[in-house]
């Protein structure tokens, strides 16, 4: 059947209208004509059950399950976190039925009395406790968000309760309920991460939750595919896919056949390049949702010409924006302007801070002349190639290296492009030795939970104080200053005015180099009933939501 609209809107778009602009807008149609796009964030829920789903991960095969160590859209499927991100990026409670500072720097969780893990022995205040400590460590994914908390993991996370966890803050901190909603907060069994060791989430040791998926023993096989069974006795319900198989194809090309023949049955972050063959005749519906998610590049160390701001604005000075976005994202999204899209804070209490700083923010331009000054101030050898990382078969990031080599060619510098198998491309983000070599990697960034600070910290922060992205060694006072400030603010208007300071100084500083900010883009066989996507596609459960008929 042919699918020339995108779905229709739904219920979480339809209350965030007034804030999002969540109205049908012009977008490039692949030929040529102007096609209606309705942003949806929530499909309608699946009422019938299915028996087996197979899933692709666009992202690739991830090195590990571990929620402390890894961000993929597998992980909140099979291990809760303490708080729910909703469509709407929006909280409620998760496995934590209240989540709270009862001081500025005292912050307790009252856990539900009735969430088992998959063996059936029941969550308590000591497992909670345990799976927050994982992230006082700085190799954590989410060490950024307890940066604040008491650094003594014994005395800064306690079970002070059967039922209640106590953290310790050494200062306020305004991210931190945000942050549990996402896989910070994600709860393991503690007696069984002990025995694992670091072997934790890998295929041989596996993991012990209380998601809504099982991963029984022998259930991932490397380089191959990831199976997960339904947890019947789910605290919130069981799922109605009572199989579901994770497939990894980071090929666009390769999926996009795959989907429209129904071979797979859906997957989330679909290329926005497949556009036209997705929205084809096939055997599902392509679905175009709201997202924190955007295009950028950022330098890979501390030393090359990557790390020199001059170069970094000198690139960005020379890639026209517009024609990435109808290049790269076929229209799927929106110019953007610094690190942190405009979507993130419609609905927060003082938007208009956030949007007036926002507009403030010079527009992005092509000036070729200012962009070789640059290059010539810079004082960089450009007879020595740069070299940027992509992720092997992903159409999109191709595309962007091809475009910042062009760019850089125009403006008298050398840039090579070395595309790395999706598992040598995801350990650079983990493994310091991968990064050698590498002067800018090309990724797309997202904000997982809501709030600002989250995103822009991991890049401008220092690594001590939560900026684990930080790979070049950036140390701005006082962005460090406002950012902090804005951490520890107590009011949201003090946290807005001091976030909007700090970003009239890094949007200069170019650590990030943003290109497009983009749609969510969901594909899904017709013959399932519903998925739930969100803004927040790395950490929502849509899979609670889907079903069949």
């Amino acid at each position: 059947m042919k699918r020339t609209g995108i779905a229709v809107g739904a219920v979480a778009c339809a209350t965030m209208l007034a804030l999002c602009g969540c109205t049908p807008r012009g977008g490039a149609d692949p030929d040529g004509d102007t096609a209606e796009i309705t942003l949806v964030d929530v499909l309608p829920a699946a009422t019938q059950p299915v028996d087996d789903v197979t899933w692709a991960i666009v992202e690739g095969e991830p090195a590990t399950l571990n929620p402390a160590a890894s961000a993929n859209l597998i992980v909140p499927n099979l291990c809760d976190n303490l708080l729910s991100l909703q469509p709407d990026f929006s909280i409620a409670p998760g496995i934590a039925e209240s989540a709270e500072f009862v001081d500025p720097v005292t912050f307790v969780i009252t856990l539900r009395d009735d969430v088992a893990f998959w063996d059936g022995s029941p969550v308590t205040a000591e497992d909670v406790a345990w799976s927050l400590q994982q992230n006082l460590n700085p190799a954590s994914q989410w060490f950024g968000a307890f940066a604040l908390v008491v650094p003594d993991a014994a005395a800064g996370i306690v079970a002070t309760g059967p039922n209640e966890v106590t953290v310790h803050f050494v200062a306020p901190d305004s991210t931190f309920r945000d942050a549990i909603a996402g896989q910070g907060g994600a709860v393991m069994q503690k007696a069984f991460g002990e025995a694992a060791g670091q072997a934790l989430g890998t295929p041989e040791a596996g993991l012990m939750c209380t998601g809504p998926y099982e991963l029984a023993p022998g259930a991932w096989t490397p380089g191959g595919d990831i199976v997960t069974t339904a947890n019947e006795q789910y605290w919130n319900g069981a799922p109605l896919v009572k199989t579901l198989t994770y497939t990894f194809v980071s090929d666009s090309s390769t999926l996009a056949t795959a989907l429209t023949q129904g071979e797979i049955d859906g997957a989330i972050n679909v290329s926005p390049g497949a556009r036209a063959v997705l929205e084809g005749d096939g055997a599902g519906t392509l679905t175009v949702g709201h997202s924190t998610a955007s295009y950028s590049f950022g330098p890979a160390s501390a030393t090359g010409a990557g790390a020199n701001p001059k170069i970094r604005e000198a690139l960005s000075l020379a890639i026209d924006r517009d024609q990435y976005l109808e290049t790269v994202a076929n229209g799927l999204g929106t110019v953007q302007k610094t690190i942190v899209p405009e979507f993130s804070f419609q609905a927060m209490t003082e938007a208009p801070i956030y949007q007036a700083g926002y507009d403030a923010l010079a527009e992005p331009k092509v000036d070729l002349d200012a962009a070789k000054a640059l290059v010539e101030e810079s004082g960089e050898d450009t007879s020595v190639p740069l070299v940027v990382a992509v992720p092997a078969g992903a159409k999109e990031f191709a595309q962007t290296a091809t475009i910042m080599q062009s760019a850089a060619k125009q403006i008298g510098l050398d840039l090579e492009i070395d595309e790395m198998q999706a598992a040598d491309f995801g350990a650079l983000f983990y493994d310091p030795t991968k990064r050698e070599g590498i002067d800018f990697v090309a990724t797309q960034g997202y904000l997982e939970t809501p709030g600002v600070l989250g995103y822009p910290s991991l890049f401008m922060l220092p690594a001590d104080q939560g900026g684990v992205f930080n790979w070049s060694g950036y140390d701005n006072p006082e962005v460090t200053q406002h950012l902090q400030a804005a951490r520890n603010a107590v009011d949201e208007k003090t946290a807005a005015d001091e976030f909007v300071a700090a970003q009239e100084i890094f949007a200069q500083d170019y650590l990030q180099v943003t290109l497009a900010g983009t749609y969510q883009l969901t594909y899904l066989n017709d013959d399932l009933t519903g998925v739930t996507t969100s803004v927040a596609a790395y950490s929502s459960p849509w899979a609670l939501h889907l079903g069949g008929e």
